[in-house]
């Protein structure tokens, strides 16, 4: 089977980061968390997320791995704790490889 993705080349991001995008994207959590790094100027300290998501502390971690591999979020060692900033260029090139497929 040819994968008609592959073969035609109409992203200018990879196949695959796209996939891992579209998958974080995919969790409600990881919307929440996202939406309030937007509302609050794009960043969010570790422990806001556990008020903002409700979840106990594995999960959070489990959640903020998935967007930082995805690359959505950029980690920021401040001391012992963390800061987490948007990937907004990252963001935007997505949104418009997603855009494009409607016009193509």
């Amino acid at each position: 089977m040819i994968d008609t993705f592959a073969s035609i080349n109409v992203f200018n991001m990879e196949l695959k980061q796209i996939e891992k995008i579209s998958k974080a994207l995919g969790d409600i959590n990881r919307l929440r968390i996202l939406a309030d790094m937007a509302a609050g100027g794009g960043f969010i300290q570790c422990a806001q997320i556990m008020n903002v998501t409700e979840l106990a502390q594995p999960s959070v971690s489990h959640h903020i791995k998935t967007l930082i591999e995805a690359g959505l979020i950029v980690p920021e060692k401040d001391g012992r704790n963390y800061t987490y900033s948007l990937n907004k260029e990252l963001l935007k090139a997505f949104t418009k490889e997603i855009a494009g497929l409607a016009v193509k």
